[in-house]
C-alpha cells in the first residue's frame, strides 16, 4: 500500500545549492515523499508559498476516485502507426480527426480528471474549428 506525507513550513528561501547535476532552490519547508512503506524517504524541495492552496486543490482534482489520466501523448510517428494498422496515411489531418475523437468521446469527463497532450495536440483545433484544449476543458 503506499503512503505519501507533505510537511509545510515557511515558504521563505535560505540558498540555492547545486545537487545532483541540477541547481535547486532550497527552502526550509521541504516535503517528504514516501512512495512504499518499505522504501527509504527522499527529499522534495518545493517552492509553492502563494500557490500551495491551488496546488493541493489541483491535486486532489487529478486524484479523484474513479477518474483516470487520458494519455494522448504520442508522438506524430506514434499516432502515424496508430493510423497505419486501420490503413490511414500519417497526415495532420488524419493525426487532427484521431484526436478530436477521442477528445469528443460523449461523457469523457466523468471519467477522465486531466489529459497528457503531445506538443502538437496543444495548438490543434477540432475538424470543427474548437481548440482541442478547450473541449478538454
Amino acid at each position: 500500500m503506499a503512503s505519501a506525507s507533505l510537511l509545510k513550513s515557511s515558504p521563505v528561501l535560505d540558498k540555492s545549492e547545486f545537487v545532483k547535476g541540477q541547481t535547486l532552490l532550497r527552502q526550509p519547508s521541504a516535503a517528504a515523499v514516501r512512495c512504499h512503506p518499505n522504501a527509504a524517504p527522499s527529499s522534495l524541495t518545493v517552492r509553492a508559498s502563494s500557490y500551495a492552496d491551488e496546488l493541493v486543490k489541483t491535486a486532489k482534482t487529478i486524484a479523484s476516485p474513479g477518474r483516470g489520466i487520458l494519455a494522448m501523448d504520442e508522438s506524430n510517428a506514434t499516432c502515424g502507426k496508430r493510423l497505419a494498422s486501420i490503413g490511414l496515411e500519417n497526415t495532420e489531418a488524419n493525426r487532427q480527426a484521431y484526436r478530436t475523437l477521442l477528445v469528443t468521446a460523449p461523457g469523457l469527463g466523468q471519467y477522465i480528471s486531466g489529459a497528457i497532450l503531445f506538443e502538437e495536440t496543444l495548438y490543434q483545433s477540432t475538424t470543427d474549428g474548437k481548440k482541442m484544449v478547450d473541449v478538454l476543458v
